[in-house]
């Protein structure tokens, strides 16, 4: 394909790993997410074709992986990929997760931090957060602190700063809310106007715990994106200096299984979003952009949208707002990243 500034809403995974296939090789990658008809699959065979060092995918269901592992022999039977089981809504279980990845390998070059859930009915993990943000946020905010020796380890091999990057997967439809420090379970506590769903977002598509609906799926789902977003934020203050980059991406509107939890009503309203819907390969271009693109190396930017840096609310840029969130995670986790 072209220049970068050619690249945009149409350009497919394909067409952009296809540019970046010297910088692929010899990588050592993690994604989450993946499992067939999804972004992480996507991801996963677009990569798959240029010869990096070990792809190690990581989903819920083994029997998926598995269909998505043999989508990537057909690609290059030789290829070394490794399947490893997570539920991102079990703390115990990303901490047992992370030990079988540091059992693999002893350093990470990218992690895509793909999964997520939507669900228009309140859930929670099994330690007692809100289901999208419990998982969507604070599930991969701790599988990367447990991965950080590794990441630290692949930067320090490289020899390349900003090579080493960690890309969350996030939505425009941060949009929909910042984060609601005040009320982030969805609990009907009072929440300060800043905390509220932005101006402009009709009082249907909002809780309102005064009228008996202290929860609302497309809120939750839009912190649990704006979330991503903060903590790529933390991460890039963080690491930059340790030869790591992190970006947040929206990968444009795409269906996919993500959306199987959803009521029809709630399915009706994300028809009505978009005028351009992308398929998966289109989908997951702006995520390889953002992992492997040599011209973000000293990005100040975390935020990337059909493949090149767009400016975002200050919500869900902050540096401020982003260490309180990056405070708030460590206390739900337990767990101090090794910086």
């Amino acid at each position: 394909m072209g220049p970068a500034a050619d690249r945009g809403q149409e350009t497919t995974g394909i067409e952009v790993a296809e540019a970046f296939k010297n910088v692929i090789k010899s990588k050592t990658v993690l994604i989450t997410g993946v499992s067939p008809k999804s972004l992480g699959e996507s991801t996963a065979l677009a990569i798959a074709r240029h010869r990096p060092a070990k792809l190690i995918l990581a989903s819920r269901t083994e029997s998926k992986l598995q269909q998505v592992a043999d989508g990537i022999a057909q690609v290059d039977s030789s290829l070394e990929v490794e399947l490893i089981v997570i539920n991102l809504s079990s703390q115990a279980d990303i901490h047992d997760a992370a030990g079988k990845v540091r059992a693999l390998t002893d350093r990470l070059d990218i992690l895509i931090n793909n999964a997520a859930v939507v669900t228009s009915a309140r859930g929670e993990t099994t330690e007692g957060i809100e289901l999208q943000f419990g998982t969507n946020h604070v599930g991969h905010h701790l599988l990367t602190s447990l991965l950080m020796p590794l990441l630290l380890a692949g930067a320090e091999a490289s020899g390349e700063p900003g090579t080493t990057r960690i890309v969350n997967v996030s939505s425009l439809g941060y949009r929909l809310s910042p984060i609601r420090f005040h009320d982030y379970n969805f609990e009907g506590k009072p929440v300060p106007p800043e905390e509220e769903p932005p101006a402009g977002i009709p009082s249907h598509m909002k809780p309102d715990a005064a009228a008996g609906r202290p929860y609302y799926a497309f809120t939750a789902y839009g912190q649990s994106k704006t979330a991503n977003m903060l903590h790529a934020v933390a991460l890039k203050e963080k690491l930059s200096c340790k030869g790591i980059q992190a970006f947040a991406v929206h990968p444009g509107s795409i269906w996919t299984d993500l959306s199987r939890n959803l009521s029809e009503e709630d399915l009706k309203i994300i028809e009505g979003t978009s005028t351009f819907w992308k398929d998966q390969d289109q989908g997951c271009a702006t995520t390889i952009a953002a992992a492997f693109d040599p011209d973000l190396c000293g990005a100040k930017q975390a935020f990337l949208s059909d493949c090149h840096l767009e400016d975002v609310a200050e919500y869900a840029k902050d540096s401020v707002i982003a260490e309180k969130l990056w405070q708030l995670s460590e206390e739900l986790t337990g767990e101090s990243a090794k910086l």
